[in-house]
């Protein structure tokens, strides 16, 4: 199992904890945090935009990969959501079984 870091902005806390109570209660992440009040600056749309934003961080396994990418499309008010996939390459062999024992591989 190659375990997975998923990076996600949303509009507010609210949105975030949204998608993050979704991923863990369907089993697609084991774990996931909150940041709020983060500071984004973006193209977007032809103009270079700001807007305050909170960030989920999910912990998963690599098979789950575009199982919880469409359940963020799914329920996310952005038009085109951050969800980016980072490989947990080391780390506490203990915590990284937890995440692959926590979540559910043979969704369908």
């Amino acid at each position: 199992m190659k375990a997975l870091l998923i990076y996600i902005t949303a509009s507010d806390k609210e949105e975030a904890v949204k998608i993050a109570e979704s991923l863990v209660s369907k089993k697609l992440a084991a774990c996931a945090n909150i940041i709020e009040g983060v500071d984004s600056v973006y193209h977007w749309k032809g103009k270079v935009q700001r807007s305050k934003e909170s960030v989920v961080i999910a912990k998963t396994a690599s098979e789950l990969l575009d199982d919880l990418t469409s359940e963020i499309i799914k329920i996310h008010s952005y038009e085109c959501p951050c969800v980016a996939a980072f490989e947990i390459s080391g780390g506490n062999e203990s915590f990284l079984k937890w995440i692959d024992e926590s979540v559910e591989k043979n969704q369908v």
